[in-house]
């Protein structure tokens, strides 16, 4: 979502450089290449840190819970609690040595911890930066937990998660908020500071959780008067330390830090958490495969170790499965997709194009063949009365002109109708009801009626797509942006778009489902208020966007 830009200087990824040349091209193109590429690189054990002394964690000395605590991913009977020690976050070693840490958990039905559900300990080991993943399991289904962790004397904050309902039940309701695109450096995550007192069940993060640009001394546009940002934060993110500090950076807000305590968090990335618009292993800039592929892994590795996500999402080199699927009971099931990792490369150079041959070649895909399948097998098997699908980009037809022929994103589902195709057709084929598409990455928001034939608005209509304008990325904002008017006229199943930052909430019900959309009138100031810019109803079995 990001103008492409010079390769950057690398001054400070020399070991990227040595790495890459030291492996080659063809033995890094492997899981366990890269993986011995990225031990190469950052001086970590490939295998593992058993061999780690352990720290006495009475010797730490100043509190280490400064990142804060999360949770994620419900399932029925079992939750994934996370958090990372961190007692000198901007500093490369986070204040901690390269030693093995316990840290105690606990979780219980009441916030003041007298009703105890579990509790048990976990090591924050060095290899993985002293992040801890905990899957609670035997819980009770459908129920609100609390939870926190001790390191030493040193006690967190007290989260609050939830378990989903129970498999094969039908609870009345879901209430679940969206949020994409947080560039700390485009201003305050105020956002979150109304979204953490919100009423919601889930949040669903839909990518560009960090930018890699730069951040200067002052934050950017937050122009800070009381700190000054470290310069280790002035410079893209390029290796793995680079990365491991931006998430320190971004953690330590307090506004993020508040929603990822009050909710659990289902989380998918975009672009930015490694480079702006990279397709599989094809990087924005011309440097070697090799090399980019060895950021991946380094990106990768930081957003599994500063994310609530399960062991089947901790990767493998420049390798993560994250697309999965969860439900909630009968009433809905959620498909979150991976529209980076597995994508053919972006016609026409990218950027807005008009369509031709390369961007509709039936081969090219979104989301690779294997997720693709997936996608669909799940759909066939599915009893939700909902089916979701979060997802990053843009999935409906969006012209840019009200005459013909348009231009369309190359980096959206417009760049690649023949994938989006073969999804709405195995839907269609799954005699799927109710969709709803989940979006981020355009930094505004947008409703819109799924067309069967985009070039047919006569044509049924079989989902809605809600998309999540941005926590902070483009600044503040306008309720109508400059291009308002030209594509309302364009894209008659576009119902709403708002430029202003903010997120959504969606209820869903047995009836019908709910879309309200929340703005802040300013991110480059803190504490702008809320409002809810407009509501939209969709009725079960008869799919379409209406005013509420």
């Amino acid at each position: 979502m990001t103008p492409a830009r010079p390769t950057p200087p690398s001054e400070h990824d020399p070991e990227l450089r040595a790495a890459a040349r030291h492996l080659g091209r063809r033995r890094f193109l492997t899981v366990t290449g890269a993986a011995a590429a990225l031990a190469f690189a950052t001086n970590l054990p490939a295998a593992g840190a058993a061999s780690a002394a352990e720290l006495d964690a009475a010797q730490i000395t100043e509190n280490p819970f400064t990142l804060g605590v999360a949770s994620g991913d419900p399932l029925p009977g079992s939750v994934i609690l996370w958090t990372r020690l961190a007692p000198a976050p901007y500093e490369p070693d986070s204040g901690l040595p390269q030693e093995r840490v316990t840290v105690h958990w606990e979780l219980a039905h009441d916030s003041g911890f007298r009703r105890m559900a579990r509790r048990g300990t976990a090591t924050a080991h060095p290899e993985f930066h002293h992040s801890v993943h905990v899957e609670v399991s035997h819980l009770d289904a459908g129920r609100v937990y609390y939870y926190r962790f001790r390191a030493g004397s040193w006690v967190s904050e007290t989260g609050r998660t939830r378990t989903a309902p129970a498999a094969g039940s039908r609870p009345g309701a879901l209430t679940l908020a969206a949020v994409s695109c947080q560039a700390y450096h485009d201003g305050y995550f105020t956002a979150y500071q109304h979204l953490a007192q919100d009423d919601v069940d889930v949040v669903f993060h839909l990518g560009d959780y960090l930018y890699e640009y730069a951040v200067n001394s002052v934050g950017g546009y937050r122009n800070y008067t009381d700190r000054t940002l470290p310069a280790l934060f002035n410079r893209e993110t390029i290796t793995l330390e680079d990365y491991r500090l931006r998430y320190a950076l971004y953690k330590s807000d307090p506004d993020l830090r508040a929603a990822h305590a009050a909710h659990p968090f289902v989380v998918t990335w975009d672009d930015h958490e490694t480079e702006n618009n990279y397709a599989g292993d094809i990087p924005e800039n011309s440097v070697p495969p090799e090399e980019f592929l060895l950021r991946r892994a380094a990106a990768y590795r930081a957003y599994w170790e500063n994310q609530p996500l399960r062991r089947p999402q901790q990767p493998e080199g420049p390798d993560m499965q994250l697309y999965r699927r969860l439900h909630w009971g009968r009433l809905a099931q959620f498909d979150i997709l991976d529209t980076r990792q597995y994508r053919s490369n972006q016609a026409y150079g990218d950027g807005w194009q008009y369509p031709g041959p390369e961007s509709e070649d039936p081969s090219r895909t979104l989301t690779g063949e294997t997720q693709e399948r997936w996608l669909l097998d799940g759909w066939r098997n599915s009893q939700a009365l909902w089916n979701v699908v979060p997802q990053q980009v843009t999935f409906s037809q969006r012209y840019n002109t009200t005459t013909l022929p348009s231009k369309v994103s190359m980096d959206a589902w417009d760049g690649y109708p023949a994938s989006r195709e073969r999804v709405l057709a195995g839907a269609e084929s799954a005699g799927i009801d109710n969709l709803m598409v989940l979006t981020g990455d355009v930094h505004v928001g947008y409703a819109f009626d799924i067309k069967r034939d985009f070039g047919d608005q006569a044509s049924k209509t079989v989902g809605t797509e809600i998309v999540a304008t941005s926590v902070s990325s483009g600044r503040d904002g306008a309720d109508k942006p400059a291009n308002w008017d030209t594509y309302m006229a364009a894209n008659p199943h576009m119902k709403f778009y708002n430029g202003r930052r903010g997120y959504v909430t969606v209820e869903l019900g047995a009836g019908s489902a709910r879309a309200d959309f929340k703005t802040v009138s300013a991110v480059t100031t803190p504490g702008a208020p809320i409002t809810t810019a407009a509501s939209f109803v969709t009725e079960a079995g008869n799919q379409g966007l209406n005013p509420a």
